[in-house]
């Protein structure tokens, strides 16, 4: 471990080839921890093009790596830079390396991917292991389907890092809603770093966001309709408005939040809609996005892990529509989260009709709420996130569990 004179890091990676996810799950815990330990300094890798629209907290800062897309087929290519995808890969390789190299964490939390994209952190990790620092991947929920996640990882050879690497795997939500790591072989060993902590609590921000403007609200009550990203949020927004269009009676205005991926063209032509609609207001981006959750009489969204986490947090009547392209992973958090009656769930029947849609609108503020279903843990992430950094950083309480001890985190 470093010796910082009294003073703690945490470095975490988040690959950010797209959209926002990975980004703002990694904000929250950064904020959490930072203010949690007074004594801690936190510090984002990320290669998201908007990070610089978030705002940080004092003792949270970024470093951003050249960004990478991911197409449609798989392939990634940079973001911005006219130079080879290997030669991107090589430069942020590189950066990372030198960055976790000055910076000397205690703790390096590496989200969702093990060797990172294309394995760009692998000699990271190794490097950090010989100094003493602890290694962590922290997991979504979910994460894919179980089989496409067994072939996934075995083409990229994740397998090996999770059992001689890594000190600790969290996984940020509970085994009685989704196994993450299900469909995987592990060892043991290696399970028995395994810890859910429960899902991550959001709170609101304030009302103004960072360019100083206050966050738009809609008369209430309203409903609040978000995509994430955005990136492939285009059936959602057109379902939505095609249910305003048909049935102009709705008595709930509506937000409708596009997201900053959205192709511009998409964008263009839903902002025409909506303005026809004297009910349906919209806005491509809003970093706040906890804000205008908490002032929802209820939300349609797409079930991505940030939304589900708020939507939890927030206690806000909810309809899911989830992608089951190119990850299961939404549908399969919606569809669980409907079982237990968490949520309400749409699929995508291929007709989406807008009267389907318009019925669900008007009752959707009625809905019982997520608070109703009584389950044990569920948005104590963030406080097992604490008490796991403070075990390996020597915690400011006694008997506190060992990072890489198998027991669940309470």
């Amino acid at each position: 471990m470093g010796e910082h004179h009294g003073h703690s890091r945490v470095l975490i990676y988040s690959h950010d080839s797209f959209g926002l996810g990975h980004l703002r799950r990694c904000q929250t815990i950064a904020h959490a921890l930072a203010h949690h330990r007074r004594d801690l300094t936190v510090l984002i890798l990320s290669g998201s093009p908007i990070i610089g629209n978030f705002s940080f907290c004092r003792r949270v800062d970024f470093v951003r790596v050249p960004g990478i897309i991911k197409l449609q087929h798989g392939d990634y290519m940079p973001l911005n830079l006219d130079i080879g995808i290997e030669e991107t890969l090589g430069i942020r390789a590189e950066i990372i390396r030198r960055t976790a190299e000055a910076f000397r964490p205690d703790i390096f939390l590496v989200d969702k991917e093990p060797l990172g994209l294309r394995g760009e952190v692998k000699d990271t990790l190794t490097m950090l292991k010989s100094r003493g620092a602890g290694l962590v991947l922290g997991l979504r929920d979910v994460m894919d389907e179980p089989a496409q996640l067994a072939e996934e990882w075995e083409r990229k050879n994740a397998a090996p890092a999770l059992i001689d690497l890594y000190d600790s795997i969290w996984i940020y939500g509970l085994p009685q809603i989704c196994n993450a790591l299900e469909g995987i072989a592990l060892p043991a060993s290696t399970l028995a770093k395994v810890h859910y902590t429960g899902y991550l609590r959001r709170s609101t921000t304030g009302t103004e966001n960072v360019a100083g403007r206050p966050v738009p609200m809609p008369r209430e009550p309203f409903i609040l309709v978000t995509t994430g990203g955005g990136g492939d949020g285009a059936l959602l927004i057109d379902w939505v408005l095609r249910a305003y269009e048909a049935d102009p009676g709705i008595p709930y205005p509506a937000l409708l939040v596009l997201g900053p991926f959205m192709r511009s063209t998409e964008q263009g032509g839903f902002i025409e809609r909506a303005a026809r609609l004297p009910a349906v207001e919209t806005i491509t981006f809003e970093p706040k996005m906890e804000d205008l959750m908490a002032a929802a009489a209820g939300v349609v969204a797409m079930g991505g892990y940030n939304t589900f986490c708020e939507i939890l947090s927030f206690d806000k009547p909810a309809l899911l529509v989830p992608r089951t392209a190119p990850r299961m992973e939404q549908y399969i958090r919606a569809e669980r989260a409907s079982s237990l009656g968490l949520v309400r769930m749409m699929a995508d029947d291929g007709r989406c009709q807008p009267q389907a849609m318009a019925a669900v609108l008007r009752s959707l503020p009625h809905q019982r709420k997520p608070s109703e279903i009584r389950i044990r843990g569920l948005l104590e992430g963030l406080p097992a996130i604490n008490r796991l950094v403070d075990a390996w950083l020597g915690a400011p309480v006694v008997e506190q569990p060992r990072l890489s001890a198998g027991a669940q985190v309470p």
